[in-house]
């Protein structure tokens, strides 16, 4: 038998994070030990709700209502046994259910499709994947904003083009990355949104002649809104709601390599300040060089986002250029294996933050030997004494030049030098002719710690401005799960509603 195509790119790249696979479905919304909420589960939820809907509306005799709940009942409770048969589709769950009841069963079937059932499933399934994918995401973050308020006043190089370019706290730095996953955290709830909207009721494309109570419908399966538009519901929307989540995969597999390929640059470096500690999943010892601790994490958190994002490109390149409604993108293994790359590189990134070791005087010592905090000079020439930036900057930049060709640190420069090489560059200016810098105020530019401690803008890396963001970062952090706990209790509370309302329904 020929292997689906995308399936079987999906095996290969997620052969290497089974147990991440695995660790989700343990996160599975309807708890460890109950059956899972897969196209089996929603199916009878359906059964279940159009059973009670049109028994009580008047489109289902309810004398028969008892026997068809028994029936239905049979099913599901077979379905969940271990090894049980758990079919994915209305024509193979509909046997079951005849068997089980006879053909008076069908008379379910008013109205419905296996288009809007099953654009419904995949909608339920899709919602549930993203919770999975917000969980991760919270945790992970979370991590990151516990090590950004530790290291608010760790003082470390940052880097642009991949060169040292001026001194910051690290805390500010992980905030900055923690601002973009929130924006994905962001994402998730808007397009959760889009998604959680129920198409039960619109049946092929165009609805039905049966007077259907589609909200009522909606309400038990724990959507609170419906897809309005009967031919949207199967042929549209539930094609480019795989897209969405593959954008907002793409996005958290970016955010989480940038920090990695940061982190890598540092590794790299013949004395870096920044490591992993040593041992467990973090590094191994190369099996030919004995000196060698490979960054083992850091590889695997790598490539992780990069599976991530090619199983992301599957939705896109299988919705473009097909008619409405095909079937390409929708695949649920497909979309759900999407989904938990992205949290297998989210848990690996929390891993990676967990083992971080800085050493907080080698960056102090790669801060002043790079010379980062030069661009301060010219500030203050500028903005104390009214000197152009542009000559500052050349005042600075000739520091620079003339430290390195003599091997002379910012600690170590003489100030004298400072004050010849101030006066040669301003020659035949109206600049002032001395170095209006004292040279405590030259030391003190120059000091990477004071820099940071001096900046005066919102959104700084300066102490009180640390202090305010991180508070943010933590009121984001709660309010973001308040709205998962509250989307799983909408949907949770729905199906406890249903199952009260099918069980009154059944013979005892």
């Amino acid at each position: 038998m020929t292997c689906h195509p995308t399936r079987r790119i999906a095996a290969i790249l997620l052969a290497g994070t089974l147990f991440h696979a695995q660790a989700a479905a343990a996160q599975d919304p309807a708890g460890p030990d109950a059956p899972p909420r897969d196209e089996f589960f929603w199916l009878g939820q359906m059964n279940k709700a159009s059973l009670v809907i049109n028994s009580q509306e008047g489109l289902l005799d309810p004398a028969l209502a008892p026997d068809i709940a028994d029936a239905l009942t049979q099913v599901i409770a077979a379905g969940d046994a271990p090894d049980g048969e758990r079919p994915r589709t209305v024509i193979s769950f509909e046997p079951l259910l005849i068997d089980a009841g006879g053909p008076q069963v069908t008379l379910l079937h008013a109205g419905r499709s296996s288009q809007d059932m099953h654009a419904t499933f995949r909608a339920a399934m899709l919602r549930d994947k993203m919770l999975e994918l917000a969980d991760q995401l919270h945790a992970t973050t979370t991590t990151m904003v516990d090590l950004a308020e530790r290291h608010a006043g760790t003082i470390v190089p940052n880097y642009t083009n991949g060169v040292a370019a001026q001194p910051n706290s690290l805390g500010h730095y992980l905030l900055g990355h923690d601002a973009g996953l929130d924006r994905d955290a962001q994402r998730i709830r808007e397009a959760y949104a889009r998604i959680d909207r129920s198409a039960m009721g619109t049946t092929v494309l165009n609805g039905t002649g049966w007077p259907l109570n589609r909200q009522r419908m909606a309400e038990y399966l724990g959507f609170p809104a419906l897809v309005e538009n009967a031919y949207d519901a199967s042929q549209i929307s539930s094609m480019d709601h795989p897209v969405e989540v593959a954008g907002i995969v793409t996005s958290v597999a970016l955010h989480s390599g940038n920090l990695v390929e940061d982190i890598m640059t540092q590794y790299a470096q013949t004395r870096p300040w920044m490591l992993l500690e040593e041992g467990g999943e973090n590094t191994y010892v190369s099996s030919a060089m004995p000196q060698k601790r490979n960054p083992g994490l850091l590889n695997n958190t790598r490539s992780d986002a990069s599976q991530a994002i090619a199983l992301a490109m599957g939705p896109v390149l299988q919705t473009h250029n097909i008619t409405p409604g095909m079937p390409d993108p929708k695949d649920v293994a497909d979309n759900a294996a999407m989904v938990d790359a992205g949290i297998a590189t989210l848990s690996r990134l929390d891993a990676v933050l967990q083992a971080l070791v800085i050493d907080q005087d080698r960056a102090l010592e790669e801060l002043n030997s790079d010379w980062t905090a030069s661009q301060e000079i010219a500030d203050r020439l500028m903005r104390d004494h009214g000197l152009p930036f542009r000559e500052g900057h050349h005042v600075a930049s000739e520091i620079v030049t003339h430290a390195r060709q003599n091997g002379m640190g910012p600690l170590d420069f003489p100030y004298a030098e400072a004050q010849r090489i101030y006066a040669d560059a301003v020659a035949g200016t109206d600049a002032p002719a001395d170095l209006p810098l004292t040279q405590e105020q030259f030391r003190q530019a120059l000091d990477p710690a004071a820099i940071v401690a001096a900046r005066a803008t919102s959104g700084g890396p300066q102490p009180q401005e640390m202090t305010r963001m991180i508070g943010t970062a933590r009121a984001r952090l709660d309010d973001h799960a308040g709205w998962i706990a509250a989307r799983r209790g909408h949907v949770d509370a729905a199906l406890d509603r249903l199952d009260a309302d099918f069980d009154s329904l059944t013979r005892d």
